[in-house]
């Protein structure tokens, strides 16, 4: 029997959450990934099919000022900025999708980000 890659079991993880989960256009959901070099969020309604504000690390002006990518501290500024577009807007409250990851560490330090920058969840 073949063992499962860490990212399988993710993966299965995420599908099983996703089951419950879902956006609507008054209350989208707020996917989480992040890779082992960039932190990515995604605010997504759902029903239309539509992203409606992202942010990830990988842009320049989060870069510029941390000492790496995919840490606690780019999370932080991740949450930060898509919760300032989210708000910008019009989005008040999201559907928090963890994307089969921990709650914990770089996914925790997101959503307090996000929470602190106005966002209810």
């Amino acid at each position: 029997m073949k063992k499962r890659s860490r990212n399988d079991l993710r993966v299965v993880r995420h599908e099983r959450l996703r089951r419950t989960l879902a956006g609507t256009a008054e209350k989208p959901r707020m996917a989480v990934f992040h890779s082992l070099k960039y932190v990515y969020v995604q605010i997504i309604d759902d029903d239309l099919g539509h992203t409606l504000a992202a942010a990830s690390s990988l842009e320049k002006s989060v870069r510029e000022g941390l000492k790496g990518t995919c840490n606690v501290e780019a999370a932080k500024a991740v949450g930060k900025l898509a919760a300032e577009r989210a708000r910008a807007k019009g989005i008040e409250a999201v559907v928090f999708d963890r994307g089969g990851h921990e709650y914990h560490g770089k996914v925790k330090a997101l959503a307090d980000a996000a929470r602190e920058a106005g966002l209810k969840f």
